[in-house]
């Protein structure tokens, strides 16, 4: 049996997305690294989390192959 939902839908038109103040002085003095500690494995990545998009012209091989080019800790697929 098909289950209705009720909770509150929310489309882009209907948020606002408010600027912050920051403290930084420069878009150069933001990190965007981080650090993720694979839960399984235990081994660990540092660097930008990027990833393509889910989509049929973009999580293409082709563009897994690109990025895999740039990340400099991982090591090239093909």
């Amino acid at each position: 049996m098909p289950r209705i939902d009720n909770d509150i839908k929310l489309d882009f038109k209907d948020v606002l997305i408010r600027p912050k103040r920051s403290t930084l002085k420069s878009r150069s003095d933001v990190d965007l690294t981080r650090e993720f500690i694979f839960r399984h494995s235990k081994k660990t990545y540092d660097g930008i989390p990027i990833i393509a998009s889910n989509m049929d012209t973009v999580g293409t091989f082709e563009m897994a192959i690109q990025l895999s080019k740039v990340s400099p800790k991982t090591k090239n697929l093909y």
